[in-house]
């Protein structure tokens, strides 16, 4: 389904890893309905069976009033912001994808229990109405936040026609996306109607799905945006695309596999040589160690991945508390003298999972962040309600001393999120190393009429006072260098020296 709910990139091929295509994001699809913004992307149209709007008549007008037999969500569903429409009807609940150009089914959800619906990857969305029949908010299992739902009375017009699957409505349907949920361009300096007005002429009914994908990928590489990708058609049949553009900020390095092992290895052979208590968990993703000085040592790779498959969220987060009670339990937390916690590759992954975290490190409440997407397709300036999400005390125990944090531009997506999550941590809280990547929404995935697709975000995070780091990233207090060729080459770890000095001190 189309993720317009907050969904994050994962690597490995399962969607709640975020390290996919090096990374670990969040994803927002088109396909799965604005659930799948979690879930891994759905399946997209292939070149042979276009993506094509279902008909009124399949799906059926809003609902009348809500009988004994029939629930009170039963309608169609207007999403305020992220360009989705939800169809509710018999059990089933089907997701739209919209532009003022286009409607493109995406994938739908079955009734599993009262105000539930789950996706055919076990995803769950929660839709519950409020106050009134035509107010409603949907959330999705392990998501920080709803979406607002107002019921319409019918599906859009475009969503009774057909969509043409060529290039140039596939062109359209890619430009409009962006054009009507990327909230950066100003910042980035990118008149994206020029980007338009180039390319749009070198484009005819006989382009070649390789030109278009050349073009759709030169448009978006100025954007320098790890959360923004195209992607290809999955013509062998694997369920991922034969091909994806995506990079990252430059001057970073995208996390991927490959670099977590060798920065793990390195980590463990020089900064935890005299560690004590060194263990995994979480399928590699968490590594903890107490440090000589009495200080404790936290590596966190990515939040999610934790269980393996398509686990759950309920399942990857009793993962997740099965190794904070080992690394933060009652005995350590009373002698702890600092707590390190190195997030210097982190390709993202679940929100929530930072929040669950971060309530472990605290013993009062505080704000996180707020968070709010675009909602005017005409007007970049205008969003949604900013939606405040808070870190609450865990349950147990808990650690509230000091705090440093590793990062750098590695740092990625919910990696980024759980960063900006701490910093108004009450207690001695420090960053060291290298700015974040700077990606910190959903990822939004849209289903274009030709089989591709494309990742963009559409929303940001607030800090107390008002501000994103998007783009630029979470600069550090200290500025350390971060697993430079040097730093590997002289054997140093300057940022995790620093962090230990600053913990003794």
């Amino acid at each position: 389904m189309a993720r317009w709910i907050p969904c994050r990139r994962r690597w490995g091929g399962t969607q709640q890893v975020a390290y996919r295509e090096g990374k670990i994001v969040r994803i927002v699809t088109a396909t799965a309905v604005t659930l799948a913004l979690v879930g891994a992307a759905a399946p997209a149209a292939t070149a042979h069976q276009p993506a094509t709007a279902v008909t009124l008549a399949l799906v059926g007008a809003a609902a009348p009033a809500a009988t004994a037999h029939q629930p009170a969500t039963d309608g169609i569903w207007r999403t305020d912001g992220y360009g989705t429409v939800l169809s509710i009807r018999n059990g089933t609940l089907r997701e739209y994808q919209t532009t003022a150009a286009s409607c493109i089914a995406g994938d739908s959800a079955q009734r599993t229990g009262p105000g539930a619906y789950t996706t055919p990857d076990g995803t769950v969305l929660t839709i519950r109405t409020r106050g009134d029949r035509d107010h409603a908010s949907v959330r999705l299992d392990g998501d920080v936040g709803e979406r607002n739902l107002r019921r319409i009375t019918e599906l859009p017009d475009a969503c009774t026609r057909s969509t043409p699957g060529g290039p140039l409505a596939s062109f359209d349907v890619f430009w409009q996306s962006f054009e009507e949920n990327y909230p950066f361009f100003a910042a980035k300096g990118i008149d994206w109607h020029a980007v338009r007005d180039r390319y749009r002429p070198t484009l005819h009914e006989g382009t070649t799905p390789d030109e278009l994908f050349a073009v759709f990928s030169k448009m978006v590489e100025p954007l320098h945006d790890a959360h923004v990708a195209v992607r290809d058609l999955d013509g062998d049949g694997d369920g991922e695309p034969d091909r994806s553009f995506a990079q990252v900020r430059p001057g970073t390095v995208q996390p991927d596999g490959k670099l977590d092992a060798r920065v793990k290895k390195f980590v463990v052979e020089r900064d935890l040589k005299d560690a004590r208590n060194l263990q995994d968990f979480a399928a590699g993703r968490i590594t903890y160690a107490d440090l000589p000085g009495g200080q404790g040592y936290l590596r966190i790779s990515g939040f999610g991945g934790y269980v393996g498959g398509k686990a759950p969220y309920a399942a990857e987060l009793a993962e997740l508390d099965r190794a904070l009670d080992t690394v933060l339990g009652q005995e350590r937390t009373r002698h702890l003298k600092g707590l390190v916690i190195d997030l210097r590759i982190n390709g993202g992954g679940s929100d929530a999972m930072g929040l669950h975290i971060a309530g472990r490190l605290t013993d009062t409440p505080y704000l996180a962040y707020s968070k709010r997407a675009r909602n005017d397709p005409a007007d970049p300036t205008r969003h949604t309600r900013p939606q405040p999400l808070y870190v609450t005390p865990a349950q147990g125990p808990r650690y509230t001393g000091p705090v440093a944090v590793l990062t750098g531009g590695s740092t990625v997506s919910a990696g980024e999120t759980f960063t900006q999550a701490l910093m108004d941590r009450p207690g001695r809280t420090v960053r060291i190393g290298q700015p974040t990547q700077g990606v910190f929404s959903d990822v939004m995935v849209r289903k274009l009429p030709n089989g591709m697709s494309v990742w963009l975000p559409n929303e940001e995070l607030l800090t107390r006072s008002g501000r994103t780091y998007d783009g630029a990233g979470i600069p550090p207090h200290l500025t350390e260098p971060v697993f430079t060729p040097e730093e590997f080459d002289q054997n140093r770890d300057s940022a995790f020296d620093r962090a230990v000095k600053v913990l003794r001190d």
